[in-house]
């Protein structure tokens, strides 16, 4: 196998996604609505500002009506939810997402749980976190797990019955992607284990895997000697390392150490250009999908398509 060619390609799986969306948002159009997302960031976290403004873009380049409202870093919690309870009562609002991460005196678990689960295109309400536990297709399920599934799909890695080994236990990926990847569905049906920093011999995990996700917050943890030949590798992972030749001091590295493990790994996902073009991708749809409900009450389409 070549070098290059055992790469997924996140950004050309993301644009066919985003292609699919864009016709759902005519459709919606021609019937006189148009999707509404609603970002809110608190803070100026660089970062925080890079992800909003990329979802931003995505969302006036599909049709989408967005507008972002930024708190200063030393809002009080009411403020956040007083704004969240307007965008809730907004029929043009159709999506709402909260940009992680808040300041401390902002209690992510409030926030999260002041959004309407229906408005909720982020997937962590308690609601919609318990519909993906209990296998109901109705709720929204969270980008980035759903964006994983996704791109195993589309490439063409077969899930059912595989061993995936999620390395993370997190609420944002690690922990709804296990969920996800063993619904009883013709997409899913894997055996997963799930590593965290207290598992035992995680690299014996992985190297009996089909299949291992690497979400566990650590630049280049998972290294060659931890995967068997022609093992699937999903790299989640952002995390920054110093840099002096870096413009910004520091450069985004992934949880795998690419570079070894490629020319050992199946399929494996580049960072950037893998699971993150995925996200906001699945965050599109649910955003249209939202939309659609709220124009359909009665139509009950899968959590991602």
């Amino acid at each position: 196998m070549s070098a290059l060619s055992n790469l997924i390609d996140g950004r050309a799986i993301a644009d066919e996604l985003h292609r699919e969306t864009a016709g759902r948002v005519a459709a919606l159009g021609a019937l006189g609505i148009q999707p509404g997302l609603a970002f809110v960031r608190v803070g100026e976290d660089p970062a925080s500002q890079v992800y909003v403004g990329m979802k931003e873009r995505t969302s006036r380049r599909l049709g989408i009506r967005s507008q972002t409202h930024v708190f200063p870093e030393s809002a009080e919690e009411a403020e956040v939810l007083s704004l969240l309870d307007r965008l809730n009562r907004d029929p043009r609002v159709h999506g709402v997402l909260v940009q992680a991460p808040l300041p401390r005196q902002i209690r992510s678990s409030r926030i999260t749980a002041a959004v309407l689960p229906e408005k909720d295109v982020d997937g962590f309400h308690p609601v919609n976190m318990g519909k993906l536990m209990l296998g109901d297709p109705t709720g929204f399920v969270p980008c980035t797990p759903a964006g994983v599934h996704l791109l195993l799909v589309r490439s063409g890695i077969t899930v059912g019955g595989a061993h995936v080994v999620v390395l993370g236990r997190g609420n944002i990926v690690g922990k709804p992607l296990a969920a996800l990847l063993v619904q009883k569905t013709s997409q899913a049906n894997a055996t997963v284990t799930l590593c965290h920093s207290q598992t035992r011999d995680i690299a014996d995990h992985c190297r009996r895997a089909d299949i291992v996700v690497a979400a566990i917050g650590v630049p280049a943890f998972l290294r060659a000697d931890m995967i068997r030949p022609g093992t699937t590798v999903i790299d989640v992972g952002v995390n920054r390392v110093p840099d002096p030749a870096a413009e910004k001091g520091y450069r985004l590295v992934g949880d795998v150490d690419f570079p070894a493990v490629q020319p050992i790994a199946g399929r494996i996902t580049p960072n950037p250009g893998g699971v993150g073009p995925m996200t906001i991708a699945v965050l599109m749809q649910n955003t249209v999908r939202a939309a659609e409900l709220a124009a359909a009450p009665s139509h009950s389409s899968g959590a991602h398509d």
